[in-house]
C-alpha cells in the first residue's frame, strides 16, 4: 500500500522543517492546504480471467447436460462470483447449498404425494388429518401432539454433521467457506452403496441426483402455489383439471 502525502507541493519531510515551525500557527494555518493522503488499492484480478477461470471450473461441476450443454446461467451468478475475493471457493458453496437444497425438495416431493395418498388408506398414522398436505403439521398441532420438537431435533442434528464435515471452523479466518479437501454434497452417507467407484459413471449419478433435485425444487414450489390457491391436494387437483380438459374437449 502507498501514500502520497503533500502540502502545497511540498513534500511531507520539507514541510516540518524548522523555519516553518518557527512561524505563527495561524500564519501556518492559512497557508497549508489539506493534507491528502492517497491510499492505493491492492491491484484487482483481471475481470476476464477470473470470469474464464470460473466458467471452467463450474464446467468440471456435475449437472450440465441436456437441453443445455453449455452452462445454463440466465441470472448471471458466475459474474457475481468473478467480482469477488474468492470466486471459486463461492461457486463451491454455491454448489453445496443447491445440492442440500435439492435434496430436501425431493424429500418434500415425496412426502407431499405420499401423505396425501394416505389420508383414505387405512394406514394413516393420523386419522384426524385431512385436505391438502400445506396444512398438515396445523392440524397435527391443533391435537396437541408434540411434533414440531423432534422434527427440528433431527434437522439440527442432520445440519450440526454437515457443518462439521463439510465447512471450515466459524472461528478460523475462512468462516462461510467449504473445507478445501470436501466434495461440494458428499458426506460420505450412502447406506445403500449407489455411488459408483469409476470416475465417469460417479459423475454420471452425481448429474442425476442435481437434475432431480432441481425438477424437484420446482415442483415443491409448484404443489404450494396451486394447493394455496385450490385448496385441494394436489392430485385431486390435477385430477379434476385433467378430467374437466377431456370434458371440455368432449
Amino acid at each position: 500500500m502507498s501514500f502520497a502525502a503533500t502540502i502545497q507541493g511540498v513534500p511531507l519531510a520539507r514541510a516540518f522543517t524548522t523555519s516553518s515551525l518557527s512561524k505563527p500557527r495561524s500564519a501556518q494555518s492559512a497557508r497549508r492546504a489539506p493534507l491528502i493522503v492517497r491510499a492505493k488499492d491492492p491491484a484487482a484480478p483481471d475481470k476476464a480471467e477470473v470470469k474464464g477461470e470460473v466458467v471452467d471450473f463450474a464446467k468440471e461441476l456435475p449437472g450440465i447436460s441436456q437441453p443445455f450443454p453449455n452452462i445454463f446461467d440466465p441470472l448471471n451468478f458466475l459474474d457475481s462470483a468473478g467480482s469477488s475475493n474468492n470466486p471459486i471457493r463461492d461457486v463451491r458453496r454455491w454448489r453445496e447449498s443447491e445440492l442440500t437444497h435439492g435434496r430436501v425438495c425431493m424429500l418434500a416431493a415425496l412426502g407431499f404425494i405420499v401423505q396425501e395418498q394416505l389420508i383414505d388408506s387405512n394406514i394413516r398414522p393420523f386419522p384426524f388429518v385431512k385436505g391438502p398436505a400445506i396444512n398438515h403439521f396445523q392440524q397435527v398441532e391443533s391435537q396437541g401432539a408434540v411434533f414440531w420438537v423432534p422434527l427440528l431435533l433431527a434437522i439440527g442434528i442432520a445440519e450440526s454433521y454437515r457443518v462439521a464435515v463439510g465447512w471450515n471452523d466459524p472461528t478460523s479466518s475462512q468462516f462461510y467457506s467449504l473445507r478445501d479437501d470436501y466434495e461440494p454434497g458428499n458426506l460420505g452417507f450412502d447406506p445403500l452403496g449407489l455411488l459408483p467407484d469409476d470416475p465417469q459413471e460417479k459423475y454420471e449419478m452425481q448429474t442425476k441426483e442435481i437434475n432431480n433435485g432441481r425438477l424437484a425444487m420446482i415442483a415443491v414450489a409448484g404443489f404450494v402455489a396451486q394447493e394455496l390457491r385450490d385448496g385441494q391436494p394436489i392430485f385431486n387437483s390435477l385430477g379434476g383439471r385433467v378430467l374437466g380438459t377431456v370434458e371440455k374437449t368432449n
